[in-house]
C-alpha cells in the first residue's frame, strides 16, 4: 500500500483530500505546514509528498528546497498543489525538482490520475535501481575475486618456487621470476590504490564544499610533456610504440599533474587493452575558447550506446566473451576527476571500429613565463631542507 503524505495550511482541502485518497486505499498523512510536513517526511518516507505552495512561514518552494538536499526525502516524487497557473511559477518549481503540479480546485479523478502516474513511475526507477544494484553484485562477484587472485597467485606460486628451488636455479630465472612477482604485486596495489581512490572522489562529490576547493586552487598542468611521457609509457608496455601517434598542442590545464596524469593513464591505457596490436592510437589535444579538448581514439572492439550509458564502478563488459584484466574502475575513476575539476568525459564508439574517449577540461594559452616560474618553484622546494 502506497504511503502519501498530504502538506496543506487550509484544513477543508487537506481533509477532503486525505479522505479521496482513502477511499482509495491509500496510506496517508496529513501536515498542517511547511515544518510539520518536513518532519513527517523523514518520519514517515512516504512514497509521495503532495504540498501547497503558497503557506505562512515555510512555503512550498522552502518545503522542497530542504526535502531535496536530504538523501532521505531527495528521490520521493513532490507534487505541488496550487492555485496559482503562471508559466514561471511552474518553471521555478520544476528547476526545484518538482515532479508535477495539480492546480486547484481538482477533482477526484485529475487527483488519482497524478497520483497513479507518479507511483508508476517511481516504481519504474525503483527497478531500474535494483537491476543496478544487482549487476553491480554480479560483477563485484565476477571481477574483484579474479582481480585479487590473479596476481596474488603469480606472487605466491613463483616465490614459492623460489624459496624451494632457489640453490638449483640459474640466476637469470631466478630474475625473470622475481620480475613477474613485481610485475603482479603492482597490478596488486594498482587495483587497491583505484578502489581507494574511486570511493574517496565518491566522498568529494558529495560535498559541494569540498568540490568547490577542488576548482578554486590554481594548480596547473601542462599537458604536452605529460600526455607524451604517459603515452609513450602505455605504449611501451603494450609493446605496442609504432601504433601509437601523437597530434598534440601544449595548453595550460587547470588542474593538478597527478590528478590529469591519472586520467591519461586510464583512457590511454584503455585503448591499448581494448584494441588489437598494429591498428593505431591516436592522442590528440587542442586549445578552444579557454577549454583543453583531449582525444584518445582507437580501432577496437567498441562499445554499444547501451555499454556506454551503464559504465560504472565495476563494469567490465563482456568479460566472460574476453576475460581482459581489470576492474572496470579505471574509466569512472577518469570521468569522475574531469567532473570534479569542472570538466566531462564522452565516449563515441561503433561497433568494432572506433572508439572515441573525449575528456575537456578548463584550460588557457600554454605561457612559458608561468611554466618556467613553476619549474623553478618546484625545483626549490626539492632541494630544500
Amino acid at each position: 500500500m502506497a504511503k502519501i503524505l498530504i502538506i496543506e495550511d487550509e484544513e477543508n482541502i487537506r481533509e477532503n483530500t486525505l479522505e479521496m485518497l482513502e477511499a482509495e486505499n491509500f496510506e496517508v498523512i496529513g501536515a498542517a505546514n511547511g515544518q510539520q510536513g518536513i518532519e513527517l517526511a523523514l518520519a514517515a518516507q512516504p512514497d509521495l509528498i503532495i504540498c501547497d505552495i503558497m503557506m505562512p512561514q515555510l512555503d512550498g518552494y522552502g518545503v522542497l528546497s530542504q526535502l531535496r538536499t536530504n538523501p532521505y526525502t531527495e528521490t520521493i516524487p513532490f507534487v505541488f498543489l496550487t492555485a496559482k497557473t503562471a508559466k514561471s511559477d511552474r518553471r521555478k518549481g520544476m528547476a526545484m525538482g518538482a515532479d508535477d503540479y495539480l492546480e486547484k480546485p481538482f477533482t477526484r479523478d485529475e487527483l488519482l490520475s497524478i497520483v497513479t502516474t507518479q507511483l508508476k513511475k517511481q516504481d519504474v526507477l525503483k527497478r531500474q535501481s535494483e537491476k543496478k544494484l544487482d549487476e553491480l553484485r554480479g560483477n563485484l562477484i565476477h571481477s574483484l575475486p579474479h582481480e585479487l587472485h590473479t596476481p596474488l597467485n603469480g606472487i605466491f606460486g613463483l616465490s614459492r618456487l623460489l624459496i624451494d628451488c632457489y640453490d638449483a636455479m640459474e640466476r637469470d630465472e631466478a630474475l625473470e621470476m622475481l620480475e613477474e612477482i613485481y610485475a603482479s604485486g603492482t597490478r596488486l596495489y594498482r587495483l587497491t590504490q583505484n578502489f581507494l581512490l574511486y570511493a574517496q572522489l565518491e566522498i568529494t562529490a558529495a560535498d559541494p564544499e569540498q568540490v568547490e576547493a577542488l576548482r578554486r586552487s590554481g594548480e596547473k598542468s601542462y599537458s604536452q610533456a605529460i600526455i607524451t611521457e604517459v603515452a609513450l609509457q602505455k605504449a611501451k608496455q603494450a609493446t605496442r610504440e609504432t601504433d601509437l601517434h601523437l597530434e598534440l598542442q601544449e595548453v595550460t590545464v587547470r588542474m593538478p599533474e597527478l590528478k590529469f596524469r591519472k586520467i591519461l593513464e586510464e583512457i590511454i591505457d584503455n585503448a591499448f587493452k581494448f584494441s588489437p596490436p598494429e591498428t593505431p592510437i591516436r592522442v590528440i589535444s587542442s586549445l578552444k575558447d579557454n577549454t583543453f579538448i583531449l582525444r584518445v581514439i582507437d580501432r577496437g572492439r567498441g562499445m554499444t550506446k547501451a555499454q556506454i550509458a551503464n559504465i560504472g564502478a565495476y563494469m567490465q563488459f563482456e568479460r566472460k566473451l574476453y576475460e581482459q584484466q581489470g576492474s572496470g574502475l579505471g574509466l569512472i575513476i577518469a570521468k569522475r576527476l574531469a567532473e570534479l575539476h569542472g570538466g566531462r568525459l564522452t565516449i563515441e564508439s561503433s561497433s568494432d571500429k572506433q572508439t572515441l574517449v573525449c575528456v575537456v577540461l578548463p584550460g588557457e594559452e600554454f605561457n612559458e613565463l608561468s611554466w618556467t616560474e613553476t619549474l623553478t618553484q618546484s625545483s626549490s622546494e626539492d632541494f630544500s631542507c
